[in-house]
């Protein structure tokens, strides 16, 4: 943001902070919501170049809605869903912890 507008916004009473700020995160909270992120983005893009919502569905036991909802980073969606969704498109482990080591 540019430094003159942040000053027009904070003179108005507005405070600028990120949104770990915002919803008070630690650190390490802060680290598991860009990794959930991370995955969510990396389970899309492979997804799209292999099979539909449905197939992956039907390959890992769970609903088409589920995967979209991993695949758009819903909180209710647990790691677990997200690196068994990741698997089944073909990805190693190693694969996996080099989406997570980009991270931060």
């Amino acid at each position: 943001m540019e430094p003159s507008k942040q000053e027009l916004l904070e003179a108005k009473g507005w405070k600028i902070g990120t949104v770990s700020d915002f919803l008070d995160l630690t650190p390490e909270e802060t680290i598991l919501v860009e990794i959930k992120l991370a995955l969510s983005k990396s389970l899309k893009e492979r997804r799209q170049k292999m099979m539909t919502q449905s197939e992956l569905a039907g390959k890992i036991g769970t609903s088409e809605t589920r995967i979209a909802k991993a695949e758009n980073s819903d909180a209710s969606v647990s790691l677990e869903l997200l690196i068994r969704s990741i698997l089944a498109t073909g990805a190693t482990p190693k694969d996996i912890g080099q989406i997570i080591s980009d991270v931060g």
